[in-house]
Protein backbone atom coordinates (compact mmCIF):
# COMPACT_ATOMS: atom_id res chain seq x y z
CA UNK A 1 0.00 0.00 0.00
CA UNK A 2 1.52 3.49 -0.69
CA UNK A 3 1.61 6.13 1.77
CA UNK A 4 3.03 9.59 2.63
CA UNK A 5 6.06 9.95 5.21
CA UNK A 6 7.15 13.34 7.09
CA UNK A 7 9.85 12.57 9.55
CA UNK A 8 11.43 14.67 12.27
CA UNK A 9 14.63 16.09 12.75
CA UNK A 10 17.23 14.78 15.41
CA UNK A 11 21.22 14.85 14.17
CA UNK A 12 22.81 11.83 14.45
CA UNK A 13 19.77 10.08 15.95
CA UNK A 14 18.10 9.51 12.68
CA UNK A 15 19.45 6.33 12.65
CA UNK A 16 16.61 5.05 14.19
CA UNK A 17 14.64 5.71 10.96
CA UNK A 18 16.77 3.08 9.00
CA UNK A 19 14.75 0.53 12.01
CA UNK A 20 11.95 2.33 11.21
CA UNK A 21 12.33 2.42 7.10
CA UNK A 22 12.93 -1.98 7.22
CA UNK A 23 9.73 -2.55 9.15
CA UNK A 24 7.60 -0.11 6.60
CA UNK A 25 9.14 -2.26 3.95
CA UNK A 26 8.61 -5.49 5.41
CA UNK A 27 5.06 -4.24 5.89
CA UNK A 28 4.62 -4.07 1.86
CA UNK A 29 4.06 0.06 2.51
CA UNK A 30 5.56 2.12 0.26
CA UNK A 31 6.32 5.90 0.82
CA UNK A 32 4.94 8.01 -2.07
CA UNK A 33 5.21 12.15 -1.42
CA UNK A 34 7.77 12.65 2.11
CA UNK A 35 8.65 15.65 3.95
CA UNK A 36 11.20 16.33 6.93
CA UNK A 37 13.24 18.71 8.48
CA UNK A 38 16.75 18.54 9.63
CA UNK A 39 17.88 15.11 9.38
CA UNK A 40 14.88 14.31 8.60
CA UNK A 41 15.02 15.73 5.36
CA UNK A 42 18.12 14.26 4.49
CA UNK A 43 15.89 10.47 4.77
CA UNK A 44 13.19 12.31 2.65
CA UNK A 45 15.68 13.12 -0.42
CA UNK A 46 17.04 9.99 -0.09
CA UNK A 47 13.46 7.85 -0.46
CA UNK A 48 12.74 10.87 -2.82
CA UNK A 49 15.65 9.50 -5.26
CA UNK A 50 14.79 6.73 -4.93
CA UNK A 51 17.21 4.85 -2.71
CA UNK A 52 15.45 1.60 -0.97
CA UNK A 53 16.21 0.65 3.04
CA UNK A 54 19.11 -1.94 1.45
CA UNK A 55 20.72 0.86 -0.38
CA UNK A 56 20.51 3.12 2.56
CA UNK A 57 21.78 0.86 5.02
CA UNK A 58 24.77 0.30 2.56
CA UNK A 59 25.30 4.12 2.41
CA UNK A 60 25.22 4.97 6.21
CA UNK A 61 27.41 2.06 6.76
CA UNK A 62 30.33 2.81 4.51
CA UNK A 63 30.11 6.80 5.85
CA UNK A 64 32.25 8.04 8.49
CA UNK A 65 30.16 10.78 10.39
CA UNK A 66 33.06 12.85 11.39
CA UNK A 67 34.35 13.54 7.65
CA UNK A 68 31.37 16.27 7.84
CA UNK A 69 33.27 18.48 10.70
CA UNK A 70 35.00 20.60 8.45
CA UNK A 71 35.95 23.74 10.52
CA UNK A 72 38.16 26.06 8.84
CA UNK A 73 41.60 24.91 8.30
CA UNK A 74 42.63 28.15 10.87
CA UNK A 75 41.33 26.21 13.71
CA UNK A 76 43.37 23.28 13.65
CA UNK A 77 46.74 25.70 13.89
CA UNK A 78 44.75 27.82 16.13
CA UNK A 79 41.75 26.16 18.48
CA UNK A 80 41.12 29.39 19.50
CA UNK A 81 40.02 30.74 16.29
CA UNK A 82 36.79 28.30 16.03
CA UNK A 83 35.07 31.34 18.38
CA UNK A 84 36.16 33.68 16.23
CA UNK A 85 34.23 32.32 13.41
CA UNK A 86 31.50 31.32 15.56
CA UNK A 87 31.24 35.04 16.19
CA UNK A 88 31.78 36.02 12.63
CA UNK A 89 30.53 32.87 10.65
CA UNK A 90 27.57 32.04 13.19
CA UNK A 91 29.19 28.73 13.14
CA UNK A 92 31.87 26.51 13.93
CA UNK A 93 31.69 23.90 10.56
CA UNK A 94 31.58 24.84 6.53
CA UNK A 95 29.00 22.08 6.14
CA UNK A 96 30.30 21.80 2.63
CA UNK A 97 30.99 18.23 3.20
CA UNK A 98 27.77 17.37 4.07
CA UNK A 99 26.25 19.32 1.07
CA UNK A 100 29.04 17.39 -1.44
CA UNK A 101 28.24 14.57 0.01
CA UNK A 102 24.74 15.25 -0.21
CA UNK A 103 25.25 16.06 -4.16
CA UNK A 104 26.74 12.69 -5.17
CA UNK A 105 24.51 10.77 -3.59
CA UNK A 106 21.50 12.39 -5.28
CA UNK A 107 23.20 12.82 -8.58
CA UNK A 108 23.95 9.10 -8.65
CA UNK A 109 20.10 8.76 -8.92
CA UNK A 110 19.79 11.64 -11.20
CA UNK A 111 19.02 14.37 -8.95
CA UNK A 112 20.03 17.37 -9.21
CA UNK A 113 17.15 19.86 -8.43
CA UNK A 114 13.56 19.97 -8.16
CA UNK A 115 12.75 19.76 -11.88
CA UNK A 116 14.16 16.35 -11.23
CA UNK A 117 11.42 15.08 -8.68
CA UNK A 118 8.19 14.33 -9.35
CA UNK A 119 6.40 17.70 -8.52
CA UNK A 120 4.61 17.64 -4.71
CA UNK A 121 7.35 14.40 -4.13
CA UNK A 122 9.24 15.94 -1.77
CA UNK A 123 9.39 19.13 0.67
CA UNK A 124 11.59 20.47 2.66
CA UNK A 125 11.52 22.61 5.68
CA UNK A 126 13.90 26.01 6.22
CA UNK A 127 14.36 28.33 8.33
CA UNK A 128 14.56 31.85 7.31
CA UNK A 129 15.91 34.29 10.43
CA UNK A 130 16.59 37.28 8.36
CA UNK A 131 12.63 37.20 7.30
CA UNK A 132 11.66 36.40 10.39
CA UNK A 133 9.36 32.93 8.04
CA UNK A 134 9.19 28.97 8.09
CA UNK A 135 10.24 28.19 4.39
CA UNK A 136 9.30 24.97 2.41
CA UNK A 137 11.01 24.40 -0.50
CA UNK A 138 10.47 24.34 -3.07
CA UNK A 139 6.90 25.71 -2.66
CA UNK A 140 8.34 28.93 -1.15
CA UNK A 141 11.54 29.78 -3.78
CA UNK A 142 9.66 31.93 -6.34
CA UNK A 143 7.01 33.31 -3.79
CA UNK A 144 9.83 34.58 -1.14
CA UNK A 145 12.84 34.74 -3.26
CA UNK A 146 11.72 34.82 -6.74
CA UNK A 147 13.63 31.93 -7.48
CA UNK A 148 12.60 29.40 -10.05
CA UNK A 149 12.22 25.57 -8.13
CA UNK A 150 13.57 23.71 -11.40
CA UNK A 151 16.91 25.52 -10.96
CA UNK A 152 17.55 25.28 -7.55
CA UNK A 153 19.29 22.09 -6.10
CA UNK A 154 17.58 19.83 -3.84
CA UNK A 155 21.19 19.18 -2.37
CA UNK A 156 21.15 22.79 -0.98
CA UNK A 157 17.49 22.90 0.07
CA UNK A 158 17.96 19.85 2.65
CA UNK A 159 21.75 21.04 3.87
CA UNK A 160 19.70 24.23 4.53
CA UNK A 161 17.03 22.98 6.35
CA UNK A 162 19.51 20.19 8.17
CA UNK A 163 22.30 23.18 9.39
CA UNK A 164 21.94 23.11 13.12
CA UNK A 165 22.56 26.96 14.54
CA UNK A 166 25.91 27.51 15.90
CA UNK A 167 27.34 23.82 14.76
CA UNK A 168 27.24 24.52 10.73
CA UNK A 169 27.60 27.86 9.67
CA UNK A 170 24.40 29.05 7.59
CA UNK A 171 23.91 29.11 4.53
CA UNK A 172 23.16 32.47 2.49
CA UNK A 173 19.67 33.03 0.44
CA UNK A 174 19.62 35.76 -2.37
CA UNK A 175 16.25 37.15 -3.05
CA UNK A 176 13.81 40.09 -3.39
CA UNK A 177 15.78 42.03 -1.23
CA UNK A 178 19.28 43.42 -1.08
CA UNK A 179 20.16 41.50 1.81
CA UNK A 180 20.51 38.16 1.85
CA UNK A 181 18.88 35.78 4.23
CA UNK A 182 20.29 33.62 6.96
CA UNK A 183 19.22 29.94 6.30
CA UNK A 184 19.28 27.29 8.88
CA UNK A 185 18.11 24.10 11.00
CA UNK A 186 13.92 23.92 10.11
CA UNK A 187 13.52 22.45 13.29
CA UNK A 188 13.99 26.24 14.84
CA UNK A 189 10.70 26.52 13.57
CA UNK A 190 9.06 23.19 12.56
CA UNK A 191 10.69 20.10 13.81
CA UNK A 192 7.87 17.74 13.00
CA UNK A 193 6.03 19.42 9.69
CA UNK A 194 3.00 17.12 10.01
CA UNK A 195 0.79 19.72 8.78
CA UNK A 196 2.70 19.95 5.56
CA UNK A 197 0.73 17.86 3.14
CA UNK A 198 -2.98 19.11 4.56
CA UNK A 199 -4.60 20.65 1.54
CA UNK A 200 -7.33 22.26 3.82
CA UNK A 201 -9.90 19.38 2.76
CA UNK A 202 -10.80 16.35 4.74
CA UNK A 203 -9.74 14.50 1.63
CA UNK A 204 -6.30 12.89 1.30
CA UNK A 205 -4.92 11.04 -1.63
CA UNK A 206 -3.54 8.47 0.72
CA UNK A 207 -2.58 7.32 4.40
CA UNK A 208 -0.35 9.60 6.25
CA UNK A 209 2.03 8.44 8.43
CA UNK A 210 4.38 10.72 10.65
CA UNK A 211 7.97 9.65 12.32
CA UNK A 212 8.95 11.70 15.00
CA UNK A 213 12.26 10.86 17.34
CA UNK A 214 11.28 11.99 21.17
CA UNK A 215 13.11 12.25 24.46
CA UNK A 216 11.81 12.27 27.95
CA UNK A 217 11.76 15.99 27.58
CA UNK A 218 8.96 15.42 24.30
CA UNK A 219 6.57 13.46 26.78
CA UNK A 220 6.41 15.67 29.56
CA UNK A 221 8.16 12.30 31.24
CA UNK A 222 10.33 15.02 33.51
CA UNK A 223 11.37 18.94 33.80
CA UNK A 224 14.49 19.76 32.81
CA UNK A 225 17.36 20.77 34.43
CA UNK A 226 18.27 24.23 34.14
CA UNK A 227 21.28 25.12 36.12
CA UNK A 228 23.46 27.27 34.07
CA UNK A 229 23.06 29.94 30.74
CA UNK A 230 23.97 27.11 28.31
CA UNK A 231 20.84 24.87 30.21
CA UNK A 232 18.79 27.77 29.06
CA UNK A 233 20.25 28.58 25.75
CA UNK A 234 19.24 24.27 25.28
CA UNK A 235 16.34 24.38 26.75
CA UNK A 236 15.18 27.53 24.62
CA UNK A 237 15.81 26.28 21.19
CA UNK A 238 14.27 23.15 21.63
CA UNK A 239 11.64 24.87 23.79
CA UNK A 240 11.01 26.88 20.36
CA UNK A 241 11.52 23.19 18.04
CA UNK A 242 8.63 21.71 19.83
CA UNK A 243 6.18 24.40 20.36
CA UNK A 244 4.89 25.21 16.65
CA UNK A 245 4.28 21.61 16.32
CA UNK A 246 2.95 20.41 19.89
CA UNK A 247 0.01 22.58 19.03
CA UNK A 248 -0.94 21.46 15.65
CA UNK A 249 -0.68 17.78 16.66
CA UNK A 250 -4.38 16.72 17.34
CA UNK A 251 -5.58 13.71 19.74
CA UNK A 252 -6.43 12.43 15.91
CA UNK A 253 -3.26 12.80 14.35
CA UNK A 254 -1.81 11.09 17.35
CA UNK A 255 -3.00 8.21 15.99
CA UNK A 256 -0.81 8.23 12.24
CA UNK A 257 2.62 9.05 14.45
CA UNK A 258 5.49 6.38 15.03
CA UNK A 259 7.39 7.96 18.47
CA UNK A 260 10.34 6.44 18.48
CA UNK A 261 11.91 7.55 21.88
CA UNK A 262 15.96 8.16 21.01
CA UNK A 263 18.04 8.92 24.20
CA UNK A 264 20.85 7.23 24.06
CA UNK A 265 23.11 10.41 22.18
CA UNK A 266 23.24 14.45 21.20
CA UNK A 267 22.01 15.41 17.97
CA UNK A 268 25.38 16.80 16.90
CA UNK A 269 27.64 13.50 18.05
CA UNK A 270 29.02 12.95 15.02
CA UNK A 271 31.40 10.08 17.05
CA UNK A 272 28.61 8.07 17.76
CA UNK A 273 29.91 4.63 18.58
CA UNK A 274 28.38 1.61 16.97
CA UNK A 275 26.57 0.07 19.76
CA UNK A 276 24.57 2.87 19.91
CA UNK A 277 23.78 2.68 16.32
CA UNK A 278 22.73 -0.40 17.20
CA UNK A 279 20.18 1.04 19.58
CA UNK A 280 18.52 3.42 17.98
CA UNK A 281 18.15 1.57 14.88
CA UNK A 282 16.60 -1.08 17.21
CA UNK A 283 14.51 1.03 18.63
CA UNK A 284 13.02 2.22 15.59
CA UNK A 285 12.38 -1.63 14.67
CA UNK A 286 10.44 -2.14 17.90
CA UNK A 287 8.38 1.10 17.90
CA UNK A 288 7.52 0.53 13.90
CA UNK A 289 6.26 -2.56 14.72
CA UNK A 290 4.37 -1.68 17.83
CA UNK A 291 2.69 0.92 16.30
CA UNK A 292 1.74 -0.69 12.88
CA UNK A 293 -0.05 -4.03 14.66
CA UNK A 294 -2.62 -0.90 15.95
CA UNK A 295 -2.53 1.14 13.28
CA UNK A 296 -5.69 1.78 11.75
CA UNK A 297 -5.06 2.80 8.32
Amino acid sequence: MKIDGVFSGGGVKAFAYLGVLEVLQEQNLELERVAGTSAGAIVASLIAAGYNIDEMKELINELDLSVFLDPPVLTKILPVSKWLFLYSMLGINKGAKLENWLERILANRGIHTFHDLKPGYLKVVVSDLTLGKLIVMPDDLERVYGIDPSYFPVAKAVRMSAGFPFFFMPKKMPGRYKKKSIMVDGGLLSNFPLWIFDNGTDIKQRPLLGVKLTDATDNGIGPRDIKNALDMFHALFTTMKQAHDARYISKNDKQNIIFVPVTHTDAVNFHISEKVKTELIQSGKENTVKFLSKWSK
